[in-house]
């Protein structure tokens, strides 16, 4: 037996089709395209998130007349006479004192800080402005149905705020948001 090598002949190289690398770089487009959609998408949710927070800043602090304001003054220190001291006081800014008393509530032991101002539904707006004139105040927000304020005198409390104050506290707020809006 002979063996004959023959060569089989080369074959031509054909041009292959770039299906795969196309098919790649369209994936890879289109993913692209997703990555800044969602960029854009989640910038302009920020803004409106800025723009909200801008609205509520603006309306964080309201600016009321204090005669239309009714307040209780309670004293939950053991200083006698301080809830008619800070009643006077109040009063003398133009507010309505319905009674300045000890506090004889259940919350008097949790009373912290400068002092506390409690409020009703209805007097949510009422007691922001009433916590200007008492800073460092906590607030608490009760089921009253009413919108009088309960101004309580806690154990660190100094002094209140003076009217100016409280008048360039009204007044930042609306020029600072501004600003940064």
């Amino acid at each position: 037996m002979t063996q004959t090598s023959e060569r089989r002949p080369a074959r031509a190289r054909r041009d292959r089709r770039p299906l795969v690398p196309v098919m790649f770089l369209l994936v890879l487009a289109l993913a692209a395209v997703f990555v800044w959609w969602n960029v854009f998408r989640t910038e302009a949710a920020g803004a409106r998130a800025d723009a909200a927070a801008c609205s509520s800043a603006e309306a964080a602090a309201p600016s009321l007349d204090p005669t239309t304001v009714q307040i209780r003054v309670l004293n939950a220190t053991d200083t006698a006479g301080l809830a008619g001291t800070v009643a006077a006081t109040m009063q003398s800014r133009g507010f309505v004192v319905t009674e300045a008393a000890n506090d004889s509530s259940p919350r008097r032991g949790e009373v912290t800080g400068a002092g506390e101002v409690r409020f009703g539904p209805r007097g949510a707006e009422t007691a922001r402005y009433v916590a200007l004139f008492l800073p460092g105040a906590g607030s608490y927000q009760d089921t009253r149905a009413d919108a009088t304020v309960d101004l309580v005198i806690g154990p660190e409390f100094t002094e209140l705020a003076t009217p100016e104050a409280v008048a360039a506290a009204l007044t930042p707020a609306a020029s600072a948001s501004a600003a940064a809006c």
